[in-house]
């Protein structure tokens, strides 16, 4: 599905069709798109878009976050997935804090569960970022 231009947001790149892509939720997901382009609150800064559709409207629960906030919560993800509970210590620059001991092995096992396809995502982040690091 293509996503509409005319909006606050403007898309510069787009992953069109992203519900066939969209990992555990492939082929069943209520996500259309993703993309980056000049963010709806401020047209000089550059943001990312999560494209919702309810199937007949396009859904009001689009989200858009800056570029940043994106990589951070990455890092905290990777952070979540290193974590060691007895250290008692932040993982990343962050300076996360766990707040809930017992759900932090949750993340960790929800990882491994999972891990057929997110692993190969986070291969592909690895390279992307080697070959961008590398220049």
């Amino acid at each position: 599905m293509k996503i509409p231009t005319h909006l606050k947001h403007k898309p510069i790149i787009v992953v069109n069709d992203y519900e066939q892509i969209d990992s555990i939720y492939a082929n069943h997901s209520d996500v259309r798109a993703l993309s980056i382009g000049e963010a709806q609150y401020d047209n000089k800064q550059i943001s990312l878009k999560v494209w919702r559709h309810t199937g007949k409207k396009w859904s009001r629960q689009n989200e858009e976050i800056p570029i940043h906030r994106n990589i951070d919560l990455t890092i905290l993800l990777l952070g979540s997935l290193l974590t060691d509970i007895s250290a008692k210590y932040p993982t990343t620059s962050l300076r996360e804090e766990i707040i809930n001991e017992t759900k932090v092995l949750d993340i960790q096992n929800y990882y491994k569960k999972n891990e057929n396809s997110l692993k190969p995502r986070l291969e592909e982040l690895k390279s992307v970022l080697d070959k961008f690091l590398s220049k």
